[in-house]
């Protein structure tokens, strides 16, 4: 179960009481949830007008830094390919798994200074999300592009004799070369066709040199076979072939090309390596995985304090001034979630009589879908579109 509830609600006498009420609720009578406290700095309160303002902000923002998180990982599956189901261990905040990195949440004081208002800490967030996600629009096209390349390549060395490269089949005796009059033709032929075609050959034009056919290569459908003729009487020789369904490859032996073309593959082929590692425990991974995990890390524990924000924000707009309320955060038993609900309700219930003394101050966060009396947003690990 990776769905996490972070709740909060106003504190008793102390904060302690408040997490003990809900302990004793939630876990000691039954086995609900597993809780844990969710420790949230003393933040600049800002005023009342500010902290309207940001809360509809900071719902903007949580969706946006979330849709961050979720590219970013999905990307690393598909860059995997074949570890896709190493991808959960890579996924990792500050070099641990998501649910230690949640359950023992620790406000990030270097990245996000307490000491700056609300304000600017989500204007620092969001700067943050916007770069990763333009960085890795930007990695994405470069790496696709590069994979397309490749797959291209890959197609014309492995594809069907009507398409595919021929420069690794041929041999340089398999061709008359540098005649003035004479031309090797490479032909594709059917296999079901390879009795017409060496009764036929010699006849599809004028000078075509008898006995000259040879069958250079084979795959599952047809036959490459070479035929020498007079240069004079290759458009002849194409149209006939043609119309008797041997198809004629335009290719002329130049080794030079040929050489070109084996070393652009292999280049592509280290590319594409260097930036990926098929195999995930090797001892160097390729510079686009690395990238991924890293902003990954820090794209999650910035939605993370985005929750944190939310928090603060939507209960001191709740519970008023002084700030005083117990964040807690809760991993429900997926069997007791309608149970959990109904209990939670219960006890918090009396909140609601209290919030409509101060309905009438804009921008509390009423009108989201899921509505509680006590402060309330999910936190859902399960970023990827396939189980893993």
């Amino acid at each position: 179960m990776t769905e996490f509830w972070l709740i909060s609600a106003p504190g008793e006498k102390t904060c302690q009481q408040t997490w003990d009420k809900m302990m004793v609720v939630t876990t000691r009578t039954n086995n609900l949830s597993t809780n844990n406290k969710f420790n949230i700095p003393d933040l600049k309160v800002g005023t009342l007008d500010v902290l309207v303002g940001l809360s509809d902000e900071l719902a903007k923002l949580d969706t946006f830094v979330e849709s961050v998180v979720k590219k970013v990982a999905q990307y690393m599956a598909d860059v995997l390919e074949d570890s896709r189901d190493k991808v959960q261990e890579n996924l990792l905040a500050n070099g641990v798994d998501l649910v230690t990195y949640i359950t023992r949440f620790q406000w990030d004081m270097a990245k996000y200074p307490i000491k700056q208002s609300l304000k600017n800490i989500s204007e620092i967030i969001s700067k943050q999300a916007t770069q990763i996600d333009n960085d890795l629009k930007a990695r994405a096209s470069a790496y696709n592009n590069l994979k397309g390349n490749l797959q291209n390549l890959e197609r014309k060395n492995a594809g069907s004799l009507l398409t595919r490269s021929l420069a690794d089949i041929v041999k340089k005796e398999d061709f008359v070369l540098d005649s003035e009059y004479l031309i090797t033709m490479l032909v594709v032929v059917p296999k079901t066709s390879y009795a017409e075609w060496q009764k036929t050959y010699e006849t599809l034009a004028e000078m075509v040199v008898p006995r000259s056919t040879k069958l250079l290569f084979e795959d599952n459908d047809s036959g490459l076979f070479s035929v020498t003729l007079f240069r004079k009487a290759v458009d002849d020789f194409k149209h006939k072939a043609r119309e008797n369904k041997f198809t004629v490859r335009d290719f002329q032996y130049n080794e030079e090309e040929m050489k070109a073309d084996k070393e652009e593959m292999t280049r592509l082929s280290t590319d594409k390596k260097k930036q990926f590692v098929r195999q995930l425990f090797c001892s160097q991974t390729g510079p686009l995985v690395r990238w991924l995990k890293v902003n990954f890390s820090e794209a999650f524990i910035a939605w993370i304090h985005i929750k944190a924000l939310r928090v603060f924000v939507e209960s001191v707009l709740r519970y008023g001034l002084p700030v005083n309320f117990q964040a807690m955060l809760l991993q429900p038993n997926k069997k007791n979630m309608k149970k959990l609900r109904e209990v939670l309700y219960d006890l918090y219930k009396h909140l609601d009589k209290e919030l409509c003394a101060s309905m009438d101050i804009p921008g509390l966060n009423l009108s989201q879908q899921e509505y509680y009396p006590y402060v309330y947003y999910k936190i859902d690990c399960n970023l990827l579109d396939f189980k893993v």
